[in-house]
């Protein structure tokens, strides 16, 4: 009977969408097959799995999401009633992602949309509905199956869902737009042409499966052992296989947090383990190239008005436990112009700076960037083991590594030099944004061993966080960071893919890349390119080349005077937006639809005085990579077509300013399609 009930007639653009879409990706090994006879999902869970879909409207994506999310469940040993509803749970969350409106006939339902659990009475008849989708013999709904749903609800979510926790308040989607504080999404966005990765990118087909394996890994474990024991297990796992993937010495250590500017209070934090009655001075490096709450996490400030573990509080308070009289001083990288200090004048400020603070008797944290929003890097590595053996035990080293712009073997130096790393999953690696962690060597990792971190700190960091065993950790709350879980699973995912491709495929895809963006901005007098020192590393590799390129946008073509930052802010949302709207040529309306993601605009002092917006496009790790659904294409082929990509941001950019009067009276918005 279900086999003659299956017909292959679903519209061709709801099959291509099952097909495509990663959150299917359980469906790939299943036979399934759409039938217009039925207005139910029907699963014979036999030998082989076979999947009838009623095809109504674009409902048939929810039930083809209810089916995968079941089965995927009950393959990891989950009882078919628990798996059914926390199956169709995640299926009411992706037909809201997808805006998809469900007629009468789900009314069953209604009562697992909400973020408060439903009572069990609900749950029960909503199990009495279900269980008809499931064509074989299954038990009846164990009283204790509902309490475990109860406990669990705030877990129990799709994968871009869970992926908007555990930050702050730029991770929230934004039901208009789709979107997320960053203008990027939680689910693939392969139809928008991105090169964001000094900002943030959406999560890839790559990351978002990686990630959604996890999350239906931790699912199921947690439903099977009814507690939330399985996140802290996760977490034990990402920070290994960061460890291992880094090729991180023996010894070193590797804490978890929210996003780097999170890293910054984790490493101040840990300074207050071995400096308690010390006062301190934080040194900082151009933090206008940083992020934009770095100099109030610096200190041991709220950077922002909600933390990752989800308190509401007043920006730039005081944190609790933290010293209330570290010193900032702040040492620009550039000058009133905007242009590149010297390595010597940078050097020397550092120097004064560190003698001030020590003839104070405070204990100095250096703060090194590598790299900066524009790609810049202070101080050098040999004026680092200079003043680390000039001042030893009275200087600690932190590394903004964010970007992770860097070879591993760049990491390991830092690490030699007993320099605290901060890195990120959400830059160059492309993984979504909110994936921070820091990086302790041996010396600094043994100090987690005896103490208490400020207690401050429970608003940002949990236990499941830290390693296992961190004693000065044990005042934290218990558990895990599910959402920063998820984002680290992606941004592994395409750290492994990028740790594949040989260096003279790295050095010919940055060639290429370069080339294409200066052939670009030497070819159109509206754009100015900025200018980026060289690099200056101990030894050649891909890490030394430059794959930051900011650019200007001149208000008329025979003008110096370009956009200031509020524009280029507006041009940045039109560039993630269609804009065809202010179009009635044709090819015009193509190009002003096409969707671009690019880096944010960085403000920088201009020569008039004033400030200029300067945005960004960078090669991330997908450019060299590819995405899984390239691979068919040859490496010149599929480099052919990113760089045929990067040309129409830079067109759509010369469109744009062309028709200013009429797109700011319209002014559009981003959106994920």
């Amino acid at each position: 009977m279900l086999a003659s009930a299956i017909r292959h007639c679903l519209p061709g653009d709801l099959e291509h969408f099952i097909e495509q879409d990663a959150a299917f990706w359980p469906l790939r090994t299943i036979s399934y097959g759409f039938s217009d006879d039925i207005d139910r999902l029907v699963i014979d869970a036999g030998v082989p799995v076979r999947v009838v879909i009623p095809i109504l409207d674009r409902s048939a994506l929810v039930w083809a999401r209810l089916a995968a999310e079941w089965l995927a469940l009950v393959s990891h040993w989950v009882p078919a009633p628990l798996a059914g509803l926390a199956a169709a749970r995640i299926a009411i969350q992706f037909a809201s992602s997808e805006s998809i409106a469900l007629s009468g006939s789900w009314r069953w339902m209604i009562a697992l949309q909400g973020d408060a659990p439903p009572a069990p009475a609900e749950i029960v008849a909503v199990w009495h509905t279900l269980r008809h989708s499931w064509a074989n013999p299954v038990p009846d709904l164990a009283q204790h199956d509902c309490q475990t749903l109860i406990n669990l609800w705030p877990l129990i979510g799709t994968a871009e869902t869970i992926m908007e926790t555990g930050g702050d308040v730029r991770l929230l989607r934004d039901p208009q737009s789709n979107l997320n504080g960053y203008g990027c999404s939680h689910r693939p966005r392969p139809w928008a042409i991105t090169y964001a990765s000094s900002t943030a990118s959406s999560i890839s087909e790559r990351g978002y499966e990686a990630a959604d394996r996890i999350r239906l890994r931790a699912t199921a474990e947690m439903l099977i052992s009814r507690n939330r024991h399985a996140l802290s297990n996760e977490a034990n796992q990402i920070r290994r296989s960061i460890a291992r993937s880094l090729r991180l010495p023996a010894g070193s250590a590797v804490v978890l947090a929210a996003s780097g500017t999170d890293c910054e209070l984790l490493a101040l934090a840990i300074a207050h383990l071995s400096t308690a009655d010390c006062p301190l001075t934080t040194i900082l490096l151009a933090p206008e190239e940083t992020g934009s709450g770095v100099p109030m996490a610096a200190v041991g400030k709220h950077f922002a008005i909600d933390t990752a573990n989800g308190h509401d509080v007043i920006k730039e308070a005081p944190i609790a436990g933290f010293r209330d009289d570290t010193a900032l001083v702040s040492i620009p990288l550039r000058d009133e112009k905007a242009e590149v200090r010297p390595r010597l004048d940078i050097q020397a400020d550092i120097l004064e700076a560190i003698e001030s603070a020590l003839h104070r008797g405070r204990k100095v944290i250096l703060h090194v960037l590598d790299l900066s929003k524009t790609g810049l890097l202070a101080p050098t590595m040999s004026f680092l083991r200079d003043i680390c053996g000039r001042y030893a035990g009275h200087i600690e080293i932190i590394v903004d590594a964010c970007q992770m712009r860097m070879a591993p073997e760049r990491l390991q130096a830092y690490l030699a030099l007993g320099a605290i790393v901060q890195i990120t999953g959400s830059k160059f690696l492309t993984g979504p944004p909110f994936a921070g962690a820091a990086l302790l060597p041996p010396a600094i990792a043994k100090r987690l061993s005896t103490g208490r971190l400020p207690a401050g700190l429970n608003a940002y960091s949990s236990r499941g966080d830290w390693p296992a065993s961190a004693f000065a950790a044990q005042n934290l709350p218990s558990g895990a960071n599910y959402g920063l879980i998820l984002r680290w699973s992606a941004a592994l995912a395409e750290l492994r893919a990028f740790a594949k491709v040989s260096n003279r495929r790295k050095a010919l895809t940055i060639a290429r890349f370069k080339a294409t963006i200066e052939g670009i901005i030497q070819g159109h007098r509206i754009f100015i390119l900025q200018p980026s020192p060289v690099l200056e590393r101990e030894s050649e590799g891909w890490d030394t080349a430059r794959t930051v390129f900011s650019f200007a946008v001149r208000r008329k073509p025979d003008s110096n005077e370009c956009l200031d930052p509020s524009e280029m802010r507006r041009l940045y949302h039109w560039l993630n937006a269609d804009c065809s709207e202010a179009f009635e040529d044709p090819s015009e309306r193509t190009l002003a639809a096409r969707i671009c993601h690019i880096g944010q605009p960085v403000s920088l002092p201009n020569s008039y005085g004033g400030k200029t917006g300067w945005l960004r496009v960078s090669a991330g790790a997908r450019l060299f990579s590819g995405e899984p659904s390239h691979h068919h294409l040859r490496f010149e082929r599929r480099m052919d077509r990113e760089l045929s990509d990067l040309r129409i941001i830079f067109d759509k950019i010369i469109l744009l300013r062309n028709k200013w009067s009429s797109l700011s009276a319209l002014d559009p918005r981003p959106s994920y399609r």
